[in-house]
């Protein structure tokens, strides 16, 4: 009868320490790159440096993968309005991995609006994603110019000066 029971108990260990292990093989890795701070703020200074080279002061804001802001800036002399604006097109970029005048584009052609469920989107130019390879870390938003596709240039500025660390 011991050697039945502990047969029994061995099995039944065994049973466990296998289903364990086929749980375990279900676990991936993943790895992604991250934006680090230093290049998050390099960025934000280019996009600000090259609208106030135009006369413009704007607001410029780095938007993690996730749409999560990573830094907000705010060149001398914004508007108000500029930082949530930023943050917003920032975010958008970031989330939909496209620039936030390719976004509008598509909604204008009657694409799926997602603002619907997401009013933290915005759909006016001046967001850029920042992308290694394809893979999207986040996003560039620059707000304060007289006009979007300004905003956008000075965010397409901010990232042409770290794109070669982009790798």
């Amino acid at each position: 009868m011991l050697r039945s029971t502990a047969f029994t108990a061995a099995l039944g260990l065994a049973a466990v320490m296998t289903a364990h292990a086929q749980a375990a093989e279900g676990v991936l890795t993943e790895t992604r790159h991250v934006l680090s701070a230093d290049l998050a703020v390099e960025a934000a200074q280019a996009a600000i440096a090259s609208c106030k080279a135009q006369g413009w002061n704007i607001t410029a804001s780095i938007a993690e993968r996730s749409g999560a802001i990573k830094i907000l800036l705010v060149g001398d002399g914004a508007g108000g309005v500029g930082r949530e604006s930023a943050r917003r097109k920032a975010y958008t970029s970031a989330l939909l991995g496209v620039s936030t005048d390719e976004f509008a584009k598509r909604l204008k052609s009657g694409g799926f609006d997602p603002k619907v469920y997401d009013p933290q989107m915005a759909s006016d130019a001046g967001g850029v994603p920042i992308k290694i390879g394809n893979e999207i870390i986040g996003g560039i938003g620059a707000a304060g110019a007289p006009g979007g596709d300004k905003d956008e240039g000075c965010a397409k500025a901010g990232l042409a000066k770290i794109a070669d660390r982009l790798k």
